[in-house]
């Protein structure tokens, strides 16, 4: 028993989750609610952009449509809970079920990730990107135009059982598992189709099906995040899946290193953050006249700051926040 000690990936994650709920409002309180909802929504952006990092960064492809898979995962999950809750209002297992239900989600995103991956992951660069993002407009398209699922007015209410625990268990499982197959054979398999995909296909590797295969997890994953986004917001819209949502977690991606799934997360959050401080940042700016004419700045040029620094960082740090290195923390320990 003297020699047993945490792995360093489980030790952190425990670390960050006893601080979250030490400071949480149903403790101490020293984190309003309104906190509470960014640290979620950062861990579901968490869960995002590793995810499309396994896709892009892994496995060198280009895929623009990821929040297609999210909107996949959200009207599966959602309808299922939806359904459930209306018939059993009292019960003491929804949040199991709720889970079940998370998992469904990801699994009709992963299915629906096969059949569009298997025939379009012949395609390379560009051609795969129009792909993708024609993909995501389909799918943004159907839902807006299935009365079932509300069309163009979402699929409303949806329970709230997206809750910190399950977030934060959901977020660590996500990081655990592609950090355990990006340093697999499988993995190397697919590092090996990023940096030269004829060579490694010359040496015997199954390039379609390892492109395929990081295709169909990527999009599980997405499918989580979307159902865990969708209950934690309390429906789900079909502008929620658009290109611009698609587009932020590529930006978490490059802004985060490419290849490296410590980037991914440290970028999920400082991002979220950013983009939630300029907003309030400018809302709280006060008016000032010119000429006798007064002016406010909205929060429309949230978006304008955002784009600046961005540009700034990928003009200084071209590589991103860690470029392909990896954390400690996230380097799977050889056993002696």
């Amino acid at each position: 028993m003297g020699n047993f000690k945490l792995p360093r990936l489980l030790l952190a994650g425990l670390i960050f989750f006893i601080i979250v709920m030490i400071l949480s409002p149903d403790m101490t309180g020293a984190l309003n609610g309104y906190f509470m909802v960014i640290i979620e929504r950062s861990l579901i952006f968490v869960i995002l952009a590793i995810s499309l990092n396994l896709i892009n960064g892994i496995t060198g492809q280009f895929s623009l449509g990821h929040m297609g898979f999210a909107a996949v995962g959200a009207y599966v999950s959602g309808t299922f809970t939806s359904i459930w809750f209306k018939l059993n209002p009292h019960t003491l297992s929804h949040y199991p079920v709720f889970m079940i239900c998370i998992v469904i989600g990801g699994l009709g995103a992963a299915v629906v990730g096969f059949l569009i991956g298997f025939p379009s992951l012949r395609l390379k660069g560009d051609y795969l990107a129009i792909v993708t993002l024609g993909f995501g407009e389909i799918i943004r398209t159907i839902l807006n135009n299935i009365d079932y699922v509300g069309g163009p007015r979402g699929l409303l209410g949806i329970p709230m059982f997206s809750k910190f625990p399950i977030i934060m268990l959901f977020a660590f499982l996500t990081v655990v598992i592609l950090r355990n197959l990006v340093q697999s054979s499988h993995g190397r398999a697919m590092l090996s189709i990023r940096e030269n995909e004829l060579a490694s296909e010359l040496c015997g590797v199954d390039t379609v099906r390892y492109k395929v295969m990081g295709f169909v997890i990527g999009a599980f994953f997405a499918g989580i995040a979307g159902g865990l986004l969708a209950h934690l917001l309390t429906l789900a819209h079909p502008t929620q899946y658009g290109f611009l949502p698609s587009a932020l977690v590529l930006i978490m991606v490059y802004a985060g290193g490419m290849g490296s799934l410590t980037g991914s997360v440290l970028a999920a959050f400082t991002l979220t953050f950013l983009t939630e401080g300029l907003r309030v940042g400018i809302d709280a700016l006060p008016e000032f006249t010119i000429a006798s004419q007064t002016y406010k700045i909205g929060t429309e040029w949230t978006m304008v700051i955002y784009a600046i620094l961005l540009i700034l960082i990928m003009l200084f740090k071209t590589e991103g926040i860690m470029g392909m290195r990896e954390s400690r923390i996230l380097i799977i320990e050889e056993k002696k």
